[in-house]
């Protein structure tokens, strides 16, 4: 069954959540839309495996990757499009490169790099597209470097880079909603300085208004900084939890006296009660 909307209505960032925290596998096509000039519309696609990036091109003949190893003067493309018709239908290209020594580690990282964490963060500034999940595609090997990353990272990455939030701005945490921590222990991600300040705060007694204060940042800030906390899995946003207020000693010491009186004058009046009716 797919998964279809907008991302008007459910952001990117948090489609990547909800694919990343459901553990989901399958491919998630993005249309642009443009009703002024149907002809310029694009489709980007991005392969999960268990809620981790695996894929992604804006073409869906498998021909991607092999056609960027060979603008990079790595291989020819012919050759490395001979390599995934003959590989294994469960290995990943460059897998099958690196084990023939045609390509390294290191061309490795920079291939996934490129192919997902520069392609996929730009998209992350989409303002509206249609987009469509579904958990019965194939992988495409293809198009696999076999290297991989977290949804949630991928998550960070885009959004730390991120310069115009305004396709955000209604997802954006209230100023004064506070933040409260969803995991065990530390995060597992490497948090910017900035991130870890703000986790320093996930307790759900404090606003980010406040917060903002203390950090000495603009208040918009850190409710984007929290929001990067929120969609990568880490913290929720929740109601300011306001503490109780601690009355003063004097205060208490009057009502503990207050509270021994009244329990002897009880105690008073049922003996009196007795010692009445043994009179009678």
């Amino acid at each position: 069954m797919a998964v279809t909307g907008y991302l008007s209505e459910f952001s990117l960032a948090e489609l990547f959540n909800f694919l990343d925290q459901g553990n989901k596998t399958g491919l998630l096509t993005l249309c642009t839309l443009s009703d002024a000039q149907p002809e310029n519309r694009e489709n980007h696609y991005i392969w999960f495996n268990q809620g981790r990036v695996v894929a992604a091109a804006n073409r869906l003949d498998q021909h991607g990757l092999a056609h960027m190893i060979g603008q990079r003067g790595w291989l020819g493309e012919h050759t490395a499009l001979r390599v995934a018709q003959t590989c294994a239908a469960t290995t990943p290209i460059g897998l099958s490169l690196k084990t023939q020594g045609l390509l390294t580690v290191e061309q490795l990282k920079l291939l996934f790099y490129t192919q997902v964490m520069r392609q996929v963060c730009t998209l992350f500034a989409l303002k509206d597209a249609w987009f469509q999940f579904d958990s019965k595609a194939p992988l495409p090997f293809a198009e696999m470097t076999g290297l991989n990353s977290p949804a949630s990272e991928v998550t960070l990455a885009a959004l730390r880079v991120l310069k115009d939030w305004s396709a955000l701005t209604d997802k954006l945490p209230e100023p004064t909603s506070a933040v409260m921590s969803i995991i065990e222990g530390k995060p597992q991600q490497k948090l910017h300085q900035t991130e870890w300040h703000l986790w320093e705060f996930a307790n759900g007694t404090i606003s980010l208004q406040a917060i903002a204060q203390q950090l000495q940042l603009p208040l918009e800030k850190v409710q984007q900084i929290a929001f990067r906390l929120v969609t990568a899995g880490l913290v929720e946003e929740v109601p300011l939890v306001t503490a109780m207020p601690t009355a003063k000693p004097e205060i208490l010491a009057v009502e503990t006296a207050a509270i021994e009186t009244t329990t002897v004058s009880h105690s008073f009046l049922h003996h009196l009660v007795g010692f009445l009716k043994g009179k009678v």
